[in-house]
């Protein structure tokens, strides 16, 4: 087990699990939690009125933040019949539908990171008994979203029982909903898992949990068919059918009928040993790697989906109500119906769980769900870091998904403006370099007019003086060292400042694209310093790749100064370049959306595609994944002459990626890609089209436009101006589609597929067009290799 893991461990048992040592009833806490009573105060007298009014019997209420167990307490009875018995905080509680996250999910996660699960794949490929009634193509993610169109629950009636049983009826169900399109939170789905991960591994469920989930981190009060022994400890639920209290036996009917282990209810559990769970979902990777537990713990549901569902967990949905009023959408969790919940925000590094038999003793549940609601709100306050604190909490709550993630982690994390790599480089007085004043180093500088340090100087100007180096060539980009050419006949120059040649490294031809042998004759140094865009096809990253190739063939080394890709690296969206493909605006096969900075890139391209260039790259300061470029206090410069601000970076990974079609995305304007339209377009008939699909993030609004750059400079083109309303919910390379899929069937005799070749650089997606593919299902279709391709990328990132 990682120290981590262990120290957590460790650090709740000596400070949290002695009080379970001694039974806690209702109001007993002991002195060295005096403080935490005071904090949380006002969270306690909420549980304690509902046990005062009768709304629940008891309660069992444990809150962790930053690593710690920082307050657990039992409030009320444990068991109001037969007998009363007090609460204690080591209660054995039915978790119901937790089940679902804490070993379901956890299970299908672990095969998938294993290799022997794909998300999107269909059921039964797994499970071939499931291709019946129209659920052929239901994948495993649409069972673990709830967008597989099940609907809640088997039928129980007329009576049935046992494990096979369950297993037919699951497999001969039909959907309510077409699969894909409607989220419906159904049992169904993960009884369906359950018996997935039973197959797959040839254990029980039970089995299977026990040893490669609760023995791992050592929840030794968790597991399916409690045994007898820990009937004291157990809270009853309810009265079954047969007037007889169930304790230790589930309270759900159809898992009951299973023989009480199913992958969506059975399991049973302890507050400590869920937040041992917790902690391991916010800080370990014991049971599943970090990129695992982002995955299952961001939305994964369609593009255009108004129901924010992880993997197996809540986002933000009508069940999300235990989120409370002020915890950001980025936080995820569940509940289940007999009164249990957990949420787990990494935004302030806390959960909650709030664990009650809400059930018992007549089944009245009504009350948890706003007990939970203002739980979790109270503990948000009790959290708060600073008088504003819970005012900034409150906006993140309305923010969106990401934003919420990104602002977040800036309340706490930020010291003031992201630092790039030529500040870095400055603040440590160029060591990385050696510069030697005996022996000045050439250096050759790959830049544009993007190369600014903090003070607004050039990274050329800002080199030229370090004694020790000296500034022998610039290399220049697309559009030129001043970024403002948009032409191939760009020729070598000199620069007035430094008196440094400036040779162009972009032609119309390969050769004109690399630097040669001539040009790099007495350069001790290459040094990169542009500012990319967070796209594939943006030329400056075959510039990289070509410039690491050259440093591999000369032996020079290279030093990469990093900068922030504007469109944050949390998200990486789109086709993958098919191997084979590589070009000038595919360099190599990385999605449209690769979620890098230049310095992650090129990290990448060396190792991945074998350069083994001397490379060196100049970390960042202060820059966080979820960053869009706004929140870095860095100065825009357009990267190049079409890309004027950052909503139009937010848009171009989908409307460059069809900009070769034969249609016009704005340039020629004042507004390039955010614009799109042809002569032979109607305005109002293509944004009708596009709003009626519900794109997450965007709407549309009819427009002509008359650009005065090619294609169709000079004439009148109907169209549509894209609004950005919300860039974090918006898969830029899904909305390509979904525009080119809306031309092609709007105007199938005019518009042309083939041409969109040359920047998706991916066949099956073109096929897949060309056959009227619907595209979200082309989108999922590409999760399968971004999945692996993520495998890969982990291993470069810095931030």
């Amino acid at each position: 087990m990682p120290a981590l893991s262990r120290l957590f461990r460790a650090l709740s048992r000596f400070a949290c699990l002695s009080l379970l040592c001694v039974p806690l009833v209702s109001g007993a806490l002991p002195a060295q939690s005096q403080k935490t009573q005071d904090n949380f105060g006002a969270v306690d007298a909420i549980v304690q009125q509902a046990v005062d009014q009768g709304k629940i019997p008891g309660a069992v209420l444990l809150i962790g933040h930053n690593g710690s167990i920082v307050h657990l307490r039992a409030f009320g009875s444990r068991s109001l019949e037969p007998t009363r018995e007090p609460m204690t905080t080591d209660t054995i509680f039915d978790l119901a539908s937790l089940t679902k996250c804490v070993a379901t999910t956890t299970a299908i996660m672990q095969l998938i990171e294993a290799g022997k699960v794909r998300l999107n794949d269909p059921v039964a490929a797994y499970l071939p008994g499931f291709a019946q009634n129209g659920k052929e193509q239901i994948t495993v993610r649409e069972l673990m979203t709830h967008y597989s169109g099940l609907r809640e629950d088997l039928d129980l009636a007329p009576p049935w029982q046992g494990r096979d049983a369950a297993f037919n009826k699951a497999m001969a169900e039909k959907p309510v909903y077409t699969p894909g399109t409607h989220f419906a939170y159904s049992d169904i789905n993960f009884i369906t898992l359950g018996f997935l991960v039973e197959k797959i591994t040839g254990a029980s469920l039970d089995d299977y949990a026990r040893k490669n989930i609760f023995a791992t981190l050592g929840m030794d009060h968790t597991r399916f068919l409690p045994p007898a022994d820990w009937l004291p400890k157990l809270a009853p639920t309810e009265y079954d059918e047969n007037g007889k209290m169930l304790r230790g036996i589930v309270h759900d009917t159809t898992a009951r009928r299973m023989g009480g282990v199913a992958g969506h209810a059975g399991l049973f559990s302890t507050a400590a040993d869920l937040a041992l769970f917790a902690q391991e979902l916010l800080s370990g990777n014991t049971l599943l790697s970090r990129l695992a537990i982002e995955k299952m713990t961001t939305p994964q549901t369609p593009a255009n989906a108004q129901t924010l569902r992880g993997l197996g967990w809540d986002i933000d949905s009508p069940f999300s109500t235990n989120r409370g009023e002020l915890l950001p959408v980025g936080s995820f969790g569940h509940t289940g119906f007999t009164g249990t919940s957990l949420w787990i925000d990494p935004a302030t590094n806390s959960y909650i769980i709030l664990l009650a038999n809400a059930v018992h003793p007549h089944g009245h549940t009504s009350a948890i769900i706003s007990l939970r609601a203002r739980v979790a709100t109270a503990v948000a306050r009790a959290l708060a870091l600073s008088p504003g604190e819970e005012q900034k909490l409150r906006l993140l709550r309305i923010t969106g998904y990401n934003e919420s993630l990104m602002a977040a982690r800036r309340l706490h994390d930020r010291g003031g403006e992201v630092k790039t790599g030529i500040d870095m480089l400055e603040e440590e007085s160029f060591s990385s370099l050696h510069p030697d004043p005996a022996h000045p180093l050439r250096i050759g500088l790959v830049t544009n007019q993007t190369g600014l340090d903090a003070q607004g100087r050039r990274t050329a100007d800002v080199l030229a003086r370090v004694q020790g180096l000296k500034l022998s060539a610039i290399f220049s980009p697309e559009h030129g060292v001043t970024g403002q050419l948009d032409t191939t006949g760009i020729g070598d120059s000199l620069d007035d400042a430094t008196g440094a040649t400036i040779f162009s490294v972009y032609g119309d031809t390969d050769a004109k694209r690399r630097p040669t042998p001539q040009q790099l004759s007495g350069i001790d140094i290459l040094i990169y310093d542009l500012q990319d865009i967070g796209a594939r096809f943006y030329t400056y990253e075959t510039t990289l790749g070509y410039f690491l190739e050259a440093a591999a063939k000369t032996g020079i080394p290279i030093f990469v100064l990093d900068r922030p890709n504007p469109i944050t690296g949390d998200y990486v969206q789109g086709p993958i370049a098919d191997a084979g493909s590589e070009s000038f605006v595919s360099f190599g096969s990385v999605p449209v959306r690769h979620g890098m900075t230049i310095g992650e890139l090129a990290r990448f391209y060396n190792s991945e595609r074998s350069i083994g260039a001397k490379l060196t790259v100049i970390k960042m300061q202060g820059w966080q994944r979820g960053d869009w470029f706004d929140s870095t206090g860095l100065l825009w410069v357009n990267p190049s002459p079409n890309m004027r601000s950052l909503t139009e970076a937010a848009l171009y990974p989908g409307i460059g990626m069809i900009e070769a079609a034969n249609i016009s995305v704005g340039r020629g304007t004042g507004t390039p890609f955010e614009l799109v339209g042809a002569p032979w377009v109607n305005p109002t008939a293509l944004a009708s089209y596009l709003n009626a699909r519900n794109i997450a993030g965007v709407r549309f609004v009819p427009a002509y436009f008359t650009p005065t750059a090619s294609p169709y400079a000079q004439q009148r083109c109907g169209g549509v101006n894209l609004l950005l309303l919300d860039r974090d919910s918006l898969d830029a390379s899904e909305l390509g589609l979904e525009i080119a899929a809306a031309l092609a069937r709007l105007y199938p005799a005019d518009f042309k597929i083939d041409p969109l070749a040359t920047l998706a650089r991916n066949q099956a997606t073109l096929a897949a067009l060309h056959n009227g593919i619907d595209p979200p299902r082309i989108a999922a279709e590409w999760q399968q290799s971004i999945e692996q391709f993520n495998l890969k990328r982990a291993k470069y990132l810095l931030y």
